[in-house]
């Protein structure tokens, strides 16, 4: 018996359904069943064995996720890099060590090649004792070196094994990221439908939501906001969707409210997670509330000096490449800042993005909100700037849309904040993003 047996159970019960679909085509799960059992026949008469560090470099597509099944039914540890630019890959592969890279290309083609033996980390170790399978996963990497996540597979999967709605679910993220991979656990150990796009290009999304009548859309801020402004939700029917949830980063009041205003009969599901805990579950408040309540069976939460703190035994073994960051008694400091009323909670910010100002803690977060409930204001990004006197003064950087000059939006956009934020969160430094038309998630302009 593996860990996947019970996925694989519950593919096998459901003949007529699509487990995947895009403009490609359609993939049923016995179509997908068969394809974990060749691919599985493929990586075992290569060679690769229980235990060995396997990097999967594909984006996603059906053979990929065959592929990842077939890997952890072998036992293996997977190291997915999907969605990694080459440099990046490079230097993943130079932390984490993977003795074999299993690669699909343009045209499907498996390739399995042999990269070289090295001395297992001591997280491999603990793994192949267990005789688990493994996932290693990176950190977003705001800042410094991004830290390589071991995950046993075996515990990663235990909060899927209860049976949950069959939705038909956009795979926003991909796989190499702990919320594309909990979109792919979630969806088929339920045995829904998984729909990718094109791209994560608002058109493309909503496209592919249209196309494929698509249920629920997990995705981020930044990407609603892109879609918003851009005007994509007017061009294309979203009357299947019932729910979003989002994450990974805050949520701007301010984009809540323009969702709530033209998608009114959507869902607005907050989510939490972290790639070294999984995605934990939540429950918000109302669609316009960013207090949520977070935890469940899986999950203990408490709140310490004002900062979240988590415990899991489906929580990370540790990182390859720094110091274990979990208490003694297994508590994991998550550096998120939280406000708490009763049982829910509201993210403020992370601790290392907090702006001093005077001794007066600013979040970038609320100030950005503030700043982009103004028209003309498509996109707003705050962090910190030194200061000789107050230590440090907030820094804007504002994609503007409008023919002012640059003093009469400076002025308008102080006026605005002075009369909504303390002092000490308006922004002294304001620069402005060149206005070419460009609707990227950093480059924005307003949709007619």
């Amino acid at each position: 018996m593996t860990c996947i047996d019970f996925l694989l159970d519950r593919f096998a019960s459901h003949p007529d359904r699509d487990a995947i679909a895009s403009h490609d085509g359609r993939t049923t799960y016995p179509v997908l069943i068969d394809a974990v059992d060749r691919a599985w026949k493929e990586i075992a008469a290569s060679g690769v064995a229980a235990g060995d560090i396997v990097a999967l470099d594909s984006e996603f597509c059906p053979k990929a996720v065959a592929l990842f099944f077939a890997l952890t039914k072998r036992r293996c540890v997977v190291l997915p890099l999907a969605s990694q630019s080459q440099r990046t890959r490079t230097r993943f592969s130079e932390i984490a060590r993977p003795q074999w890279r299993v690669s699909i290309d343009g045209g499907r083609e498996l390739s399995i090649e042999r990269c070289g033996d090295y001395d297992p980390h001591p997280l491999y170790r603990e793994l192949a004792r267990r005789g688990h399978p493994g996932v290693v996963l990176f950190s977003s990497g705001s800042t410094g070196e991004r830290k390589a996540i071991v995950h046993d597979f075996e515990r990663l999967l235990l909060k899927f094994h209860p049976l949950r709605r069959s939705l038909r679910t956009l795979q926003f993220m991909e796989f190499d990221h702990i919320g594309g991979l909990n979109t792919l656990l979630y969806v088929l150990s339920n045995a829904g439908t998984l729909v990718y796009a094109d791209s994560r290009n608002p058109d493309d999304v909503l496209a592919a939501i249209e196309a494929h009548r698509v249920e629920l859309l997990p995705t981020t801020p930044t990407f609603l906001n892109w879609m918003l402004v851009s005007g994509a939700h007017r061009r294309h029917d979203t009357s299947s969707l019932r729910t979003i949830s989002y994450g990974t980063e805050p949520m701007p009041d301010s984009t809540l409210k323009q969702l709530n205003e033209f998608l009114p009969n959507v869902s607005l599901q907050q989510t939490y997670g972290l790639s070294e805990l999984g995605i934990l579950r939540s429950k918000s408040r109302s669609s316009g509330s960013l207090w949520m309540r977070i935890g469940g069976a899986e999950y203990e939460t408490r709140v310490v000096d004002g900062m979240l703190e988590i415990r899991s035994e489906s929580a990370m073994l540790g990182y390859l490449n720094a110091p274990s960051p979990f208490t003694r008694d297994g508590w994991y400091r998550t550096g998120d800042a939280v406000e708490v009323d009763g049982d829910f909670v509201r993210i403020v910010g992370r601790a290392s993005e907090v702006i001093n100002v005077g001794g007066e803690n600013v979040y970038p977060v609320e100030v950005e909100s503030i700043v982009q409930e103004m028209d003309e204001v498509a996109e707003a990004t705050v962090s910190a700037r030194d200061h000789p006197i107050t230590g440090q003064v907030v820094h804007v950087r504002v994609r503007w849309i409008g023919d002012e000059s640059a003093r009469e939006r400076r002025a308008r956009i102080k006026s605005w904040c002075h009369r909504r934020m303390n002092a000490c969160e308006v922004p002294v430094i304001i620069e402005f993003e060149p206005n070419d038309g460009d609707v990227s998630p950093f480059k924005k302009t307003r949709g007619s």
